[in-house]
Protein backbone atom coordinates (compact mmCIF):
# COMPACT_ATOMS: atom_id res chain seq x y z
CA UNK A 1 0.00 0.00 0.00
CA UNK A 2 1.34 3.17 -0.87
CA UNK A 3 2.04 5.42 2.36
CA UNK A 4 1.46 9.42 2.56
CA UNK A 5 3.64 11.83 0.56
CA UNK A 6 6.23 13.43 2.69
CA UNK A 7 7.83 16.69 1.71
CA UNK A 8 11.09 14.31 0.87
CA UNK A 9 8.80 12.18 -1.43
CA UNK A 10 7.61 15.61 -3.06
CA UNK A 11 10.89 16.91 -3.45
CA UNK A 12 12.46 13.53 -4.78
CA UNK A 13 9.62 13.48 -7.31
CA UNK A 14 10.31 17.21 -8.53
CA UNK A 15 13.47 16.00 -9.28
CA UNK A 16 12.17 13.80 -11.14
CA UNK A 17 10.37 16.45 -13.15
CA UNK A 18 11.79 18.62 -15.66
CA UNK A 19 9.36 21.20 -15.73
CA UNK A 20 9.88 22.20 -11.61
CA UNK A 21 13.18 23.29 -12.49
CA UNK A 22 11.80 25.97 -14.92
CA UNK A 23 8.28 26.91 -14.10
CA UNK A 24 6.54 27.96 -11.47
CA UNK A 25 3.38 25.80 -12.72
CA UNK A 26 -0.16 26.33 -11.59
CA UNK A 27 -1.75 25.41 -14.61
CA UNK A 28 -1.92 21.98 -13.76
CA UNK A 29 -5.54 21.74 -14.71
CA UNK A 30 -4.26 22.86 -18.11
CA UNK A 31 -1.84 20.56 -18.35
CA UNK A 32 0.54 18.86 -15.53
CA UNK A 33 4.37 18.58 -16.20
CA UNK A 34 5.51 14.99 -17.26
CA UNK A 35 8.23 13.21 -15.58
CA UNK A 36 11.59 12.39 -17.07
CA UNK A 37 10.13 8.99 -16.90
CA UNK A 38 7.48 9.23 -19.03
CA UNK A 39 9.39 11.37 -21.34
CA UNK A 40 12.31 8.56 -21.50
CA UNK A 41 9.31 6.13 -22.54
CA UNK A 42 8.36 8.08 -25.46
CA UNK A 43 11.53 8.49 -26.72
CA UNK A 44 13.28 5.29 -26.58
CA UNK A 45 9.96 4.40 -28.47
CA UNK A 46 10.20 6.99 -31.13
CA UNK A 47 13.89 6.10 -31.33
CA UNK A 48 13.09 2.43 -31.80
CA UNK A 49 11.06 3.24 -34.95
CA UNK A 50 13.37 5.69 -36.31
CA UNK A 51 16.09 2.25 -35.85
CA UNK A 52 14.00 -0.51 -37.06
CA UNK A 53 11.10 1.24 -38.55
CA UNK A 54 7.56 2.08 -37.11
CA UNK A 55 5.67 -0.37 -38.33
CA UNK A 56 8.05 -2.66 -37.26
CA UNK A 57 8.61 -1.11 -33.78
CA UNK A 58 4.67 -1.37 -33.42
CA UNK A 59 5.09 -4.62 -31.40
CA UNK A 60 7.10 -2.89 -28.27
CA UNK A 61 4.36 0.03 -28.84
CA UNK A 62 1.27 -2.02 -28.60
CA UNK A 63 2.64 -4.08 -25.81
CA UNK A 64 2.45 -0.63 -24.17
CA UNK A 65 -0.47 0.20 -24.91
CA UNK A 66 -2.38 -3.03 -24.27
CA UNK A 67 -0.18 -2.14 -20.62
CA UNK A 68 -1.63 1.13 -20.56
CA UNK A 69 -4.98 -0.04 -20.80
CA UNK A 70 -4.60 -2.76 -17.67
CA UNK A 71 -3.19 0.10 -15.62
CA UNK A 72 -6.34 2.29 -16.43
CA UNK A 73 -8.37 -0.72 -15.56
CA UNK A 74 -6.93 -0.55 -12.15
CA UNK A 75 -7.15 3.23 -11.84
CA UNK A 76 -11.21 2.88 -12.34
CA UNK A 77 -11.45 -0.53 -11.05
CA UNK A 78 -12.65 -1.71 -14.76
CA UNK A 79 -11.78 -4.52 -17.00
CA UNK A 80 -9.53 -3.87 -19.46
CA UNK A 81 -12.07 -4.81 -22.52
CA UNK A 82 -14.10 -1.53 -20.84
CA UNK A 83 -11.14 0.96 -21.49
CA UNK A 84 -10.47 2.39 -24.64
CA UNK A 85 -7.15 4.73 -25.51
CA UNK A 86 -8.09 7.63 -27.60
CA UNK A 87 -6.58 11.05 -28.40
CA UNK A 88 -8.33 13.48 -25.37
CA UNK A 89 -11.45 13.61 -23.43
CA UNK A 90 -13.31 15.40 -26.25
CA UNK A 91 -12.57 12.69 -28.71
CA UNK A 92 -13.93 10.06 -26.14
CA UNK A 93 -16.71 11.75 -24.99
CA UNK A 94 -18.25 12.71 -28.60
CA UNK A 95 -17.11 9.02 -30.01
CA UNK A 96 -19.23 7.78 -27.21
CA UNK A 97 -22.15 10.12 -27.67
CA UNK A 98 -22.25 9.69 -31.32
CA UNK A 99 -22.84 6.38 -30.81
CA UNK A 100 -25.73 6.39 -28.98
CA UNK A 101 -28.76 5.47 -31.08
CA UNK A 102 -30.23 8.72 -33.06
CA UNK A 103 -32.51 10.97 -30.79
CA UNK A 104 -35.98 11.96 -31.61
CA UNK A 105 -37.84 14.73 -31.80
CA UNK A 106 -38.94 15.43 -28.08
CA UNK A 107 -36.69 13.74 -26.09
CA UNK A 108 -34.63 14.69 -23.83
CA UNK A 109 -31.11 15.42 -22.51
CA UNK A 110 -30.31 16.39 -18.64
CA UNK A 111 -26.85 18.24 -18.02
CA UNK A 112 -25.31 19.52 -14.90
CA UNK A 113 -24.86 23.39 -15.22
CA UNK A 114 -21.31 23.07 -15.25
CA UNK A 115 -21.40 20.66 -18.37
CA UNK A 116 -17.98 21.57 -20.21
CA UNK A 117 -18.51 23.34 -23.62
CA UNK A 118 -17.21 20.93 -26.23
CA UNK A 119 -19.60 18.58 -24.67
CA UNK A 120 -22.63 21.24 -24.71
CA UNK A 121 -21.71 21.77 -28.41
CA UNK A 122 -21.86 18.30 -29.84
CA UNK A 123 -25.26 17.74 -27.87
CA UNK A 124 -26.67 21.15 -29.03
CA UNK A 125 -25.78 20.26 -32.99
CA UNK A 126 -27.76 16.72 -31.95
CA UNK A 127 -30.39 18.43 -30.57
CA UNK A 128 -30.91 20.87 -33.84
CA UNK A 129 -31.06 18.40 -36.22
CA UNK A 130 -33.68 15.98 -34.53
CA UNK A 131 -35.78 18.43 -32.54
CA UNK A 132 -34.60 16.77 -28.92
CA UNK A 133 -33.85 18.97 -26.16
CA UNK A 134 -31.00 20.08 -23.52
CA UNK A 135 -32.39 20.88 -19.76
CA UNK A 136 -30.52 22.19 -17.04
CA UNK A 137 -30.38 20.00 -13.81
CA UNK A 138 -30.73 22.76 -10.82
CA UNK A 139 -27.89 22.69 -8.51
CA UNK A 140 -28.03 23.17 -4.74
CA UNK A 141 -27.52 26.08 -2.35
CA UNK A 142 -23.81 24.81 -2.69
CA UNK A 143 -23.79 25.20 -6.14
CA UNK A 144 -22.83 21.28 -6.82
CA UNK A 145 -25.91 19.31 -9.26
CA UNK A 146 -29.17 18.44 -7.32
CA UNK A 147 -29.64 14.63 -7.10
CA UNK A 148 -33.22 15.44 -6.07
CA UNK A 149 -33.77 17.81 -8.09
CA UNK A 150 -32.69 15.47 -11.11
CA UNK A 151 -35.76 13.03 -10.19
CA UNK A 152 -37.89 15.63 -10.21
CA UNK A 153 -37.25 16.07 -14.23
CA UNK A 154 -37.17 12.71 -14.96
CA UNK A 155 -40.29 11.15 -17.68
CA UNK A 156 -40.12 8.41 -20.37
CA UNK A 157 -38.09 11.08 -22.90
CA UNK A 158 -34.70 11.34 -20.97
CA UNK A 159 -32.19 9.81 -22.94
CA UNK A 160 -29.46 10.63 -21.59
CA UNK A 161 -27.83 11.90 -18.14
CA UNK A 162 -24.83 13.76 -18.70
CA UNK A 163 -22.50 15.44 -15.86
CA UNK A 164 -19.21 16.96 -15.47
CA UNK A 165 -17.71 15.87 -12.25
CA UNK A 166 -15.33 18.27 -11.91
CA UNK A 167 -15.85 21.93 -14.16
CA UNK A 168 -12.83 23.33 -15.65
CA UNK A 169 -14.16 26.63 -14.31
CA UNK A 170 -13.69 26.45 -10.51
CA UNK A 171 -12.91 23.97 -7.52
CA UNK A 172 -16.46 22.62 -7.50
CA UNK A 173 -16.89 19.08 -7.20
CA UNK A 174 -20.27 17.41 -8.20
CA UNK A 175 -21.81 14.32 -6.74
CA UNK A 176 -21.22 11.91 -8.99
CA UNK A 177 -21.99 8.69 -7.24
CA UNK A 178 -25.48 10.03 -5.70
CA UNK A 179 -26.39 11.06 -9.47
CA UNK A 180 -25.65 7.85 -10.74
CA UNK A 181 -27.89 6.34 -8.18
CA UNK A 182 -30.96 7.83 -9.66
CA UNK A 183 -29.82 7.30 -13.28
CA UNK A 184 -29.75 3.32 -12.21
CA UNK A 185 -32.90 3.39 -10.55
CA UNK A 186 -34.62 4.69 -13.63
CA UNK A 187 -32.08 2.68 -16.03
CA UNK A 188 -31.39 6.27 -17.95
CA UNK A 189 -27.77 5.93 -19.50
CA UNK A 190 -25.82 8.11 -17.47
CA UNK A 191 -22.14 10.02 -19.16
CA UNK A 192 -19.47 11.44 -17.17
CA UNK A 193 -17.03 13.70 -18.26
CA UNK A 194 -13.89 13.25 -15.74
CA UNK A 195 -11.23 15.52 -17.42
CA UNK A 196 -10.15 16.89 -14.50
CA UNK A 197 -11.03 14.25 -12.36
CA UNK A 198 -8.95 11.28 -13.66
CA UNK A 199 -5.70 11.40 -11.83
CA UNK A 200 -7.19 13.47 -9.13
CA UNK A 201 -9.85 12.01 -7.01
CA UNK A 202 -10.07 7.97 -6.42
CA UNK A 203 -12.45 7.13 -9.33
CA UNK A 204 -14.65 3.69 -8.87
CA UNK A 205 -16.97 3.25 -11.58
CA UNK A 206 -18.83 0.10 -10.40
CA UNK A 207 -19.40 2.45 -7.21
CA UNK A 208 -20.14 6.01 -9.06
CA UNK A 209 -22.58 3.72 -11.39
CA UNK A 210 -21.96 5.76 -14.77
CA UNK A 211 -22.37 4.02 -18.17
CA UNK A 212 -19.62 5.94 -20.00
CA UNK A 213 -16.67 7.85 -18.62
CA UNK A 214 -14.28 10.01 -20.33
CA UNK A 215 -10.89 11.26 -19.34
CA UNK A 216 -7.43 12.96 -20.71
CA UNK A 217 -3.91 12.24 -19.21
CA UNK A 218 -2.37 15.44 -19.78
CA UNK A 219 -3.67 16.61 -16.24
CA UNK A 220 -3.63 15.12 -13.30
CA UNK A 221 -1.87 12.16 -14.66
CA UNK A 222 0.74 13.90 -16.03
CA UNK A 223 0.67 12.06 -19.13
CA UNK A 224 1.22 13.64 -22.66
CA UNK A 225 -0.74 16.06 -24.36
CA UNK A 226 -2.86 14.15 -27.78
CA UNK A 227 -4.04 11.17 -24.92
CA UNK A 228 -6.70 10.27 -23.05
CA UNK A 229 -9.09 7.18 -21.65
CA UNK A 230 -12.47 6.35 -22.18
CA UNK A 231 -14.91 3.67 -20.24
CA UNK A 232 -17.85 2.01 -21.20
CA UNK A 233 -19.53 -0.27 -19.03
CA UNK A 234 -19.14 -4.04 -20.55
CA UNK A 235 -23.01 -4.47 -20.58
CA UNK A 236 -23.99 -1.16 -22.02
CA UNK A 237 -20.96 -1.38 -25.11
CA UNK A 238 -23.87 -3.13 -27.06
CA UNK A 239 -26.10 0.35 -27.81
CA UNK A 240 -23.05 2.19 -28.88
CA UNK A 241 -22.56 1.77 -32.92
CA UNK A 242 -19.67 3.90 -33.90
CA UNK A 243 -20.17 6.64 -36.05
CA UNK A 244 -17.53 5.50 -38.13
CA UNK A 245 -15.04 2.39 -38.01
CA UNK A 246 -12.07 0.86 -39.73
CA UNK A 247 -10.49 -2.03 -39.10
CA UNK A 248 -9.51 -1.75 -35.55
CA UNK A 249 -13.09 -0.99 -34.67
CA UNK A 250 -14.55 -2.82 -37.23
CA UNK A 251 -12.39 -5.49 -39.19
CA UNK A 252 -14.30 -7.67 -41.58
CA UNK A 253 -15.12 -11.06 -41.15
CA UNK A 254 -14.89 -14.01 -43.89
CA UNK A 255 -18.06 -12.82 -45.46
CA UNK A 256 -16.59 -9.62 -46.01
CA UNK A 257 -19.26 -7.75 -43.48
CA UNK A 258 -17.86 -5.50 -40.67
CA UNK A 259 -18.03 -7.35 -37.28
CA UNK A 260 -17.92 -4.71 -34.21
CA UNK A 261 -15.45 -5.63 -31.79
CA UNK A 262 -16.93 -6.67 -28.59
CA UNK A 263 -14.88 -4.53 -26.08
CA UNK A 264 -14.66 -0.78 -25.90
CA UNK A 265 -11.80 -0.74 -28.71
CA UNK A 266 -14.90 -0.51 -30.75
CA UNK A 267 -14.42 3.03 -30.66
CA UNK A 268 -10.96 3.22 -31.32
CA UNK A 269 -9.67 4.06 -34.67
CA UNK A 270 -5.99 1.86 -35.90
CA UNK A 271 -4.38 5.47 -36.50
CA UNK A 272 -2.69 6.11 -33.49
CA UNK A 273 0.74 7.22 -31.22
CA UNK A 274 1.99 3.83 -29.66
CA UNK A 275 4.90 6.22 -28.47
CA UNK A 276 2.31 8.53 -26.58
CA UNK A 277 0.80 4.91 -25.12
CA UNK A 278 3.60 4.55 -23.69
CA UNK A 279 4.12 7.86 -22.10
CA UNK A 280 0.30 7.26 -21.22
CA UNK A 281 1.58 3.74 -19.51
CA UNK A 282 4.39 4.78 -17.74
CA UNK A 283 2.29 8.31 -16.33
CA UNK A 284 -0.40 5.85 -15.07
CA UNK A 285 2.01 3.27 -13.06
CA UNK A 286 3.43 6.54 -11.59
CA UNK A 287 0.21 7.50 -10.32
CA UNK A 288 -0.69 4.36 -8.49
CA UNK A 289 2.56 3.86 -7.28
CA UNK A 290 2.13 7.40 -5.09
CA UNK A 291 -1.30 6.24 -4.80
CA UNK A 292 -4.42 8.41 -5.58
CA UNK A 293 -5.64 8.67 -2.11
CA UNK A 294 -2.79 10.20 -1.38
CA UNK A 295 -2.69 12.46 -4.37
CA UNK A 296 -6.11 13.34 -3.40
CA UNK A 297 -5.18 14.15 -0.05
CA UNK A 298 -2.36 16.64 -0.49
CA UNK A 299 -3.49 18.66 -3.53
CA UNK A 300 -6.83 19.40 -1.24
CA UNK A 301 -4.31 21.03 1.71
CA UNK A 302 -2.48 22.74 -0.99
CA UNK A 303 -5.90 24.01 -2.85
CA UNK A 304 -7.90 24.69 0.66
CA UNK A 305 -4.56 26.54 2.22
CA UNK A 306 -4.03 28.46 -1.09
CA UNK A 307 -8.01 29.93 -1.32
CA UNK A 308 -7.63 31.09 2.46
CA UNK A 309 -4.64 32.91 1.59
CA UNK A 310 -5.95 34.44 -1.39
CA UNK A 311 -8.96 35.50 -0.04
CA UNK A 312 -7.08 37.55 2.30
CA UNK A 313 -5.22 39.56 -0.81
CA UNK A 314 -7.47 42.75 -0.72
CA UNK A 315 -9.20 42.72 -3.87
CA UNK A 316 -8.99 39.07 -4.43
CA UNK A 317 -12.37 36.97 -5.04
CA UNK A 318 -11.93 33.46 -4.78
CA UNK A 319 -15.19 32.28 -6.81
CA UNK A 320 -15.05 28.44 -5.74
CA UNK A 321 -18.46 26.65 -4.75
CA UNK A 322 -19.38 23.48 -3.73
CA UNK A 323 -19.54 21.62 -0.54
CA UNK A 324 -16.34 19.23 -1.43
CA UNK A 325 -13.39 20.89 -3.42
CA UNK A 326 -10.89 19.54 -6.49
CA UNK A 327 -7.13 21.36 -6.75
CA UNK A 328 -8.55 24.12 -9.30
CA UNK A 329 -9.18 27.56 -7.35
CA UNK A 330 -11.26 30.22 -9.49
CA UNK A 331 -10.22 33.72 -8.76
CA UNK A 332 -10.39 37.21 -10.01
CA UNK A 333 -8.33 40.44 -9.38
CA UNK A 334 -10.18 43.51 -8.71
CA UNK A 335 -9.21 46.09 -12.01
CA UNK A 336 -7.73 42.96 -13.85
CA UNK A 337 -8.82 41.28 -16.31
CA UNK A 338 -8.36 38.03 -15.81
CA UNK A 339 -6.18 37.23 -19.20
CA UNK A 340 -4.08 40.21 -17.74
CA UNK A 341 -3.31 38.56 -14.25
CA UNK A 342 -2.50 35.38 -16.19
CA UNK A 343 -0.32 37.22 -19.00
CA UNK A 344 1.48 39.51 -16.49
CA UNK A 345 2.24 36.57 -14.30
CA UNK A 346 3.67 34.52 -17.00
CA UNK A 347 5.59 37.48 -17.62
CA UNK A 348 7.82 36.47 -14.03
CA UNK A 349 7.69 32.75 -14.67
CA UNK A 350 4.31 31.90 -13.34
CA UNK A 351 1.63 30.07 -15.27
CA UNK A 352 -1.95 30.03 -14.59
CA UNK A 353 -5.20 29.16 -16.57
CA UNK A 354 -7.76 31.91 -17.43
CA UNK A 355 -11.52 30.81 -18.64
CA UNK A 356 -14.25 32.57 -20.29
CA UNK A 357 -18.05 31.86 -20.84
CA UNK A 358 -17.34 29.28 -23.79
CA UNK A 359 -15.70 26.55 -20.98
CA UNK A 360 -18.49 26.26 -18.98
CA UNK A 361 -21.45 28.57 -20.09
CA UNK A 362 -24.35 27.18 -18.30
CA UNK A 363 -22.67 28.13 -14.98
CA UNK A 364 -20.77 31.17 -15.46
CA UNK A 365 -23.86 33.21 -17.27
CA UNK A 366 -25.91 33.43 -14.65
CA UNK A 367 -23.49 33.72 -12.55
CA UNK A 368 -22.57 37.02 -14.65
CA UNK A 369 -18.72 35.64 -14.79
CA UNK A 370 -17.32 36.29 -18.17
CA UNK A 371 -13.87 35.20 -17.81
CA UNK A 372 -12.04 34.09 -14.37
CA UNK A 373 -8.51 33.23 -13.30
CA UNK A 374 -7.76 29.72 -12.59
CA UNK A 375 -4.31 28.90 -10.56
CA UNK A 376 -4.52 24.95 -10.49
CA UNK A 377 -2.31 22.72 -8.16
CA UNK A 378 -0.52 19.29 -8.30
CA UNK A 379 0.65 17.48 -5.74
CA UNK A 380 3.83 18.62 -7.04
CA UNK A 381 2.98 22.11 -6.25
CA UNK A 382 5.17 23.45 -2.63
CA UNK A 383 4.71 26.05 -0.27
CA UNK A 384 7.61 28.71 -1.81
CA UNK A 385 5.88 28.35 -4.74
CA UNK A 386 2.49 29.73 -3.37
CA UNK A 387 4.72 32.28 -1.37
CA UNK A 388 5.46 33.23 -4.77
CA UNK A 389 2.24 33.24 -6.65
CA UNK A 390 0.85 35.12 -3.81
CA UNK A 391 3.56 37.94 -3.19
CA UNK A 392 3.15 38.36 -7.31
CA UNK A 393 -0.15 38.93 -7.05
CA UNK A 394 -0.47 41.38 -4.32
CA UNK A 395 2.01 43.11 -6.07
CA UNK A 396 0.22 43.48 -9.27
CA UNK A 397 -2.42 45.05 -6.72
CA UNK A 398 0.02 47.74 -6.02
CA UNK A 399 0.92 46.34 -2.05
Amino acid sequence: MPSPLSLADVEALRARTPGAQTVTHFNHAGASLPSSATLEAIRAQLWLEARTGPMEAGVTGREQSERARLLAARLLNARPAEIALTTGNSAGWGAAFAALAPLRSGERILVGRHEWGGNLAAMRLAAQRTGATIDVIPSDSSGAVDPQALEAMLDDRVRLIALTWMPANGGLINPAAAIGQVARRHRIPYFIDAAQTLGQLPIDVAAVGCDVLSGVCRKALRGPRGTGLLYVREDFLPRLTPAFVDTRSAPLGTDGEPVLRNDAARLELSESSLALHCGVANALEEALEIGIENIRARIDSIAQALRVQLAEIPGVTVLDQGREQSGLVAFNVAGLEPLSVQSKLAAQGITIGSNGVGYTPLDMEPRGLKQIARASVSYLTTEPEIDRLLNAIRALRGE
